[in-house]
């Protein structure tokens, strides 16, 4: 019993150790978190979804969940071979181009109206803490930090470490002139030597003018939001970003709910959606959008065309690699919404029509 105990105790001192490591973060704290308590989505010590949403559905317990993903591994939740790309020199697009790269999973570049914006960039090979669980597929890592160029605008949506990548926004750190990120996720970034007059940080439904004919509102998802054990103490958000010539969603992570509908009458028509459609699961169905809720999440918020990330990068669920741009495809295609499907690294004209190849039924 002693032997155990002492075990015990190693093991919990081991594990505190580990989580003091500056890529944890920081908890939010003083007049943050005194601006973060006044906020009506916070409640009980946490930021709370606008409806009931519970992290496993009902019925489904903890154990089952780990059963499944450890012993019940389908064969194909990672490609056979290395992923296709088109690798797009950021550092020479034309000024005046209209333009969206996505990068795998859901981080993408936007050079759009002459303002150049990166949203949550992981870049790291890796999308946790501790990298051997969660390596990126092969190929998905076709660009570093030094392929970037100067960035006006970094949007963070949540600090889920698929989303904040500490070592990516560290080596992005010269570059960056703003961050915009949900109320609470600032506090990691000041802990990383950003200077906080950098960082907008706001809550939901909160306007943003960052300069003439560039405003931002903040929008609710359903999700959560952690990089150690407790959760929600930050807030996870979508944007709806409006430029001089357009209007984009920046979806973040979301389960289906009532307030796609609510955002798209408020601030829709869009000229482009970019929402999750992997890592899904019928054991968390809440918090993440099976494909044919993602298509119906873009009729919702009335977008004239829509961008299906969230995949293509990292397995963090137990379905194959491409079931996700399968599934979405063909519902986008029976529901007659124009989708857009890029390769990693591929130029995407913002303001063209461009005819995309399912170039995920060639990788075998």
């Amino acid at each position: 019993m002693i032997i155990f105990l002492a075990t015990v105790l190693v093991f919990i001192g081991v594990v505190y150790i580990f989580i003091q490591q500056p890529k944890f973060g920081k908890a939010p704290s003083g007049e943050r978190l005194e601006r973060i308590k006044k906020s009506a989505n916070y409640k009980e010590g946490k930021f709370q979804n606008l409806s009931y949403t519970p992290a496993l559905t009902e019925g489904v317990s903890m154990l089952s969940v780990l059963n499944e993903f450890f012993f019940k591994k389908k064969k194909h939740r990672k490609p056979p071979t290395i992923l296709p790309s088109q690798k797009t020199n950021l550092l020479a697009l034309a000024p005046n181009k209209d333009v969206l790269v996505w990068f795998g999973h859901s981080s993408y570049f936007i050079q759009i109206d002459g303002k150049k914006i990166l949203v949550d960039p992981v870049l790291s090979g890796a999308a946790s803490p501790v990298k051997f669980t969660t390596r990126s597929f092969p190929g998905s890592d076709i660009y570093t930090t030094d392929d970037f160029p100067a960035i006006d605008y970094l949007f963070i949506s949540h600090d889920h470490w698929d989303h904040l990548d500490y070592e990516t926004v560290l080596k992005l750190k010269p570059k960056i002139n703003r961050i915009i990120c949900a109320l609470g996720v600032g506090e990691h970034f000041e802990r990383w030597g950003f200077d906080k007059h950098k960082i907008i940080e706001k809550d939901w439904n909160e306007e943003i003018v960052l300069e003439a004919g560039f405003v931002v509102n903040t929008a609710p998802g359903r999700h959560f939001s952690g990089r150690s054990f407790k959760r929600n103490i930050s807030l996870w958000t979508a944007f709806v970003l409006e430029t001089p010539t357009m209007k984009l969603f920046l979806g973040g992570d979301s389960g289906y709910d009532t307030h796609f509908k609510n955002i798209g009458n408020k601030f829709g028509p869009f000229d482009l959606a970019i929402l999750e459609c992997g890592q899904y699961d019928k054991s968390w169905k809440y918090i993440h959008m099976m494909p044919e809720e993602t298509v119906q999440a873009a009729i919702d918020l009335q977008a004239k065309k829509l961008l299906p990330v969230h995949w293509d990068k990292f397995a963090l669920a137990n379905h194959d690699w491409d079931t996700p741009i399968k599934e979405v495809t063909a519902e986008a295609k029976n529901k007659n919404l124009p989708i857009i499907t890029p390769m990693i690294g591929q130029e995407v004209e913002l303001n063209n029509d461009t005819d995309f190849i399912e170039w995920w039924k060639e990788v075998k």
